[in-house]
């Protein structure tokens, strides 16, 4: 029997699904972190929630360490880690604020955070101890993304810092965003060249490290996640990034409930998707890029909330090459 193009999970959140991260290495198990305070690790293949951990307060984002192992944070302040063979979790450490970001890094085998606080931290996950904590003026954390040695935290204040995860005494680099109003997302490409971001008035930027004049006249912004409506343009934010690891093409979810696929090498969009139930509030694709999560939640951006209210809701698409590959 032929496999269907896209699945709705069972038992999604009830609130605001904060992001959906793929199990590294394979397309079956995905870690959702909600607003309603719990970590659910979901197996696709069967449509069933293989773990859920409850917490006392929203959690804001998740990552995973490895297939075993998982880590959280959230507006407890709290950074947790969960061992998904036993079942169990435990804390590992906490800002003085919210942690808006969780990210592993391979290249240190560490957890980095990122956090309302104003400050990033390093986490060594085996001896349950913070690396380092590195503070930084230029805003809350607001989105953060590493690839390599490169780490890359974009802040409230439209400032994009640029880390060595080599050497983290001090970024190597403060950017002013491109795009004019505040950063809703950042994510690292897969091939280490630079990095794309998005903002709430429905613009997308791809940037790149190198800082010589011909790899920067490369960069370039552009609209997206805009519709016309009685001549009124209508412009939503831009709220999720997801890159393809094969193609290095990405996935942009706004809060029109759409999802668009683009090639950000030649500035082409390649396809965008069905109409979803609302707000589109994280994406992640899986390692091999067969497989896409994506997460649905209103995101209280309109003056009245719609009727009926819309239940967050989880689906995985299992996207095909005419979708992502460049043309």
């Amino acid at each position: 029997m032929a496999r269907k193009p896209e699945t709705q999970l069972l038992n999604a959140p009830t609130d605001v699904i904060s992001a959906v991260k793929f199990s590294p290495k394979t397309n079956k198990f995905l870690l959702v972190s909600s607003w309603d305070a719990s970590v659910r690790l979901y197996d696709i293949v069967n449509n069933t929630v293989r773990l859920h951990f409850n917490s006392q307060s929203p959690v804001l984002d998740c990552a995973f360490q490895n297939s075993t192992k998982a880590a959280s944070g959230g507006l407890d302040n709290l950074v947790k880690l969960y061992d998904l063979n036993t079942h169990t979790e435990s804390t590992l450490g906490s800002h003085s604020a919210g942690v808006k970001c969780v990210e592993y890094t391979g290249l240190l085998n560490g957890i980095l955070t990122g956090s309302w606080d104003r400050t990033v931290k390093l986490w060594d996950a085996r001896e349950k101890e913070c690396a380092g904590t590195y503070e930084q003026s230029n805003g809350k954390v607001y989105s953060m993304s590493c690839v390599e040695e490169k780490l890359v935290v974009a802040t409230s204040e439209r400032k994009v810092l640029i880390w060595d995860l080599r050497n983290m005494k001090h970024y190597i680099e403060r950017r002013e965003s491109s795009l004019k109003y505040q950063t809703r997302a950042v994510r690292c490409f897969p091939n280490a060249e630079g990095y794309v971001m998005s903002s709430i008035e429905g613009r997308v930027a791809v940037e790149y490290f190198d800082s010589s004049p011909e790899v920067q006249k490369k960069k370039f912004a552009f609209k997206c996640h805009r519709a016309k409506g009685n001549d009124i343009e209508l412009i939503y934010p831009v709220n999720a990034i997801s890159f393809h690891s094969v193609y290095n093409t990405f996935a942009t979810g706004g809060s029109d409930g759409y999802v668009n696929i683009w090639d950000g090498f030649n500035k082409k969009r390649l396809c965008q998707f069905h109409l979803y139930d609302s707000s589109i509030s994280s994406l992640c694709f899986s390692d091999d890029g067969s497989t896409l999560a994506i997460a649905c939640s209103y995101m209280d951006e309109a003056e009245k909330p719609p009727e009926p209210f819309p239940e967050p809701t989880l689906y995985v698409r299992y996207v095909n090459e005419q979708e992502t590959r460049p043309k």
